[in-house]
């Protein structure tokens, strides 16, 4: 098992796209990555099902290229495998001509991009792989805003039901003060003395003033008035 990244970056840049490549051929693998040494892919190389998994099993990557005929695991196997473990990766096979026929009833239950056939075509291999590239890019986006839009309807539940509760404190306490202003003013209108608010600019707020006491007081007056 190989990994090797095909570009000479900065040590500061970390290649995002991730690329598995796998073949029982060491020359297959050297001449794909040769190839793929321009588009500045992270190229992990497998030379078997097997040695392709151990890969998977410690980086899911974007993309895997594989061989169909490997001895010891069929490229169809190794790629159902590898869809179990990496279930987001686009996956594309390398096959002869006479494969093609036997592989292709596999299509759906293994979730192959493209069929590419050995000796393949420089040009076309390149711009499938950076299609399967674009396609997975698209979904791992569409997956992100997901769930932003996910965690956005969760802080919005959560805002609305602090100012329902909010809501619902305030409505308590404005009924618990009309409660206790309805008790003063029931307890000031059978108060037994008079009694005579003025607010701030001198304009009486409360008069409870009971007219019996009004009476008694005119008769005060008019017995000290000589």
């Amino acid at each position: 098992m190989l990994a090797t990244p095909n570009s000479a970056t900065s040590p500061a840049v970390v290649p995002s796209r991730r690329l598995l490549l796998v073949d029982d051929e060491p020359n297959i693998l050297a001449a794909l990555s040769r190839l793929l040494r321009r588009d500045r892919y992270e190229v992990f190389c497998a030379g078997s099902g097997a040695a392709g998994l151990d890969v998977l099993g410690q980086h899911c990557v974007d993309v895997i290229v594989s061989d169909q005929r490997m001895p010891g695991m069929l490229g169809v196997d190794f790629l159902r495998q590898a869809r179990a473990i990496c279930p987001d990766s686009i996956r594309i096979m390398l096959s002869g001509y006479t494969e093609l026929q036997s592989v292709t009833a596999a299509v759906n239950e293994v979730a192959i991009f493209k069929f590419l056939t050995k000796p393949w075509d420089d040009a076309q291999l390149l711009g499938h792989i950076a299609e399967a590239f674009r396609i997975k890019e698209i979904a791992d986006d569409n997956q992100r805003l997901h769930l932003e839009l996910r965690s956005a309807n969760h802080e919005l539940a959560a805002a609305n039901r602090k100012l329902e509760q909010l809501l619902l404190e305030k409505q308590e306490q404005i009924s618990l003060d009309e409660t206790a202003l309805q008790g003063a003013r029931d307890l000031m209108e059978h108060w037994p003395i008079a009694l005579v608010g003025v607010d701030d600019s001198g304009m009486i707020a409360i008069d409870r003033v009971r007219a019996d006491m009004l009476a008694l007081f005119g008769e005060l007056c008019q017995v000290l008035t000589p």
